[in-house]
């Protein structure tokens, strides 16, 4: 009998090290624990834990939080970069606007910032709990404010009409990646429907906020353009960080982005007009997001 030759498997592409400028704080600290136990008491779901933001313990110790609304399951299964949990979500909680609302409330938070997963299941995407729950939150909290970053609603206009009708402070809505590696990323989005988005909220009379992850495959010159797109359609903050892989399932890290190339993006930024830019590899969406509200010019970030 003849023999089958031996096919050797091809090796796994080496993981790039971190580089020891990329460091974590540890949550520590009695704010942290007063926290922790007010959105364990409350039932909450914060974008902190499900997103595994390295930043939870320093804005966790300032007491503040970017509380998850609509549950932590998203309908969305293929985005190659998220670590929040994909499959069939709970029933809509109708009583959850109120429970944000209570628990900023005794935190004292000055700003707020409210996320939700992805529910396309929804006739309305989410939007009617999204505009409940901002009303619940400046009604119980009128010197608060807030920022939303909500999801595309599919590009279902209705919708993202009553995120504009509720009218936070801040409106974001995050392109995550450049053009070019948007089908890979976020396979369920779309690079021009997320432009569209952000161009009928500054429509609306929003102040508008998008982010970007780096470190996927992506080149500097793809970073500006993007920039430039949501510079076009009506973008005044962009946030630009360091992609990190939160399990060996998701996409891996391509190269770790030094923090001069972050400044640098920053100052372009400034130079073809955007209003703000927080730059830098460990910054996310809500990073700093109580500065996001006001002018950037003075690039004190």
């Amino acid at each position: 009998m003849q023999e089958l030759p031996v096919i050797a498997a091809e090796p796994a592409a080496p993981r790039v090290k971190k580089p020891d400028w990329l460091r974590v704080k540890l949550p520590i600290g009695e704010n942290y624990r007063q926290v922790r136990n007010l959105v364990d008491t409350h039932k909450l779901h914060t974008i902190c834990e499900s997103g595994n933001c390295p930043n939870m313990g320093e804005c966790w110790g300032a007491g503040t939080a970017t509380f998850m609304i609509l549950g932590n399951v998203c309908t969305r299964s293929c985005c190659g970069f998220c670590a929040v949990a994909t499959g069939r979500p709970e029933p809509v909680d109708w009583d959850e606007p109120q429970r944000v609302a209570e628990a900023i409330y005794l935190m004292k938070v000055k700003h707020a910032v409210i996320t939700s997963v992805d529910r396309d299941e929804l006739k309305d995407g989410g939007s009617i709990i999204w505009n409940n729950t901002i009303k619940a939150v400046r009604a119980l909290n009128p010197e608060t404010t807030m920022e939303t970053l909500i999801p595309d609603f599919r590009g279902i206009w209705e919708n993202l009409d009553r995120i504009i009708e509720a009218a936070p402070e801040v409106v974001s809505h995050n392109l995550e990646t450049v053009e070019r590696l948007t089908k890979q990323v976020r396979i369920q989005a779309k690079y021009h429907r997320s432009l569209e988005v952000i161009r009928r909220l500054k429509q609306g009379g929003m102040r508008t906020k998008s982010g970007i992850m780096l470190g996927l495959g992506e080149t500097k010159e793809e970073v500006v353009q993007a920039m430039q797109d949501l510079y076009d359609n009506g973008c005044d903050v962009v946030t630009l960080g360091q992609y990190l892989q939160p399990t060996p399932k998701h996409l891996p890290v391509v190269r770790f982005v030094h923090p001069d190339e972050f400044a640098e993006l920053r100052e372009i930024g400034y130079g073809m007009g955007l209003d703000y830019v927080e730059a830098g590899p460990l910054v996310r969406s809500s990073y700093h997001a109580e500065k996001h509200i006001f002018s950037g010019r003075n690039k004190t970030n």
